[in-house]
């Protein structure tokens, strides 16, 4: 089933869009299989639960950080983790970039922003990411690569709501992909769209789409 459901999926995207295979409360078992089918990017929520994953799986996996993450859990994700996609504050930033220096790596981030009607969602809001690209010495995080913006829609059935929300990021992304402070951080990536609506999110410009249960099948 994983097979079927990761083949069809791959063939379903266009080309330049990456698929992140969501695998939080997943098995080992599982996610071994979407790997041996060519998958190599997969996406967790925990910091613990990847922290274990990572060790008993091929280290050649890229594991992308997609849950909420605080500050004193960086340096456990540091040494290994390929993108951290939920960063919603400069503070959390610089702690990254502190905690990539001790590893000697170069971390890349995408920076969340808060698009959706739903107040449980993080992210920056329109001033706020306005402000800390634009009043922040982001020249100085040289551990750090931001490398785009993330979002996630309201979870909803209407689809016009949906689709404004993902218009209004991606013309946010092209706001600020030329912008003079992010020049040298390769700022190229538009992560949204999950399971219930990537194919809107593809419609307004994703280049990166977080697919769990279309693949893996419902959590428990």
């Amino acid at each position: 089933m994983i097979s079927e459901n990761l083949h069809r999926i791959k063939n379903a995207l266009p080309a330049g869009v990456k698929l992140i295979a969501v695998s939080k409360k997943k098995s080992k078992k599982d996610i071994l299989a979407a790997y041996q089918e060519g998958q190599v990017d997969f996406g967790e929520n925990y910091v613990q639960e990847l922290v274990e994953k990572q060790e008993a799986l091929p280290k050649d996996i890229h594991w992308h950080f997609i849950g909420h993450l605080q500050s004193n859990k960086v340096k456990y994700l540091a040494p290994f983790v390929h993108m951290i996609h939920g960063v919603d504050s400069f503070k959390l930033l610089k702690e990254i970039n502190k905690q990539a220096k001790k590893v000697d790596r170069k971390i890349s981030v995408l920076l969340q922003v808060h698009i959706a009607k739903e107040d449980s969602k993080f992210g920056f809001s329109d001033e706020e990411l306005e402000e800390m690209i634009t009043k922040k010495n982001l020249d100085e995080l040289k551990h750090i690569s931001i490398r785009g913006l993330m979002g996630m829609a309201t979870n909803s059935s209407n689809e016009d709501l949906v689709r404004s929300e993902f218009k209004s990021l991606s013309e946010l992304y092209y706001k600020y992909r030329s912008h003079e402070a992010l020049q040298l951080h390769s700022f190229t990536e538009l992560s949204m769209g999950m399971t219930q609506d990537y194919p809107l999110a593809i419609d307004n410009g994703s280049t990166m789409v977080r697919i769990g249960s279309a693949i893996f099948g419902s959590r428990k």
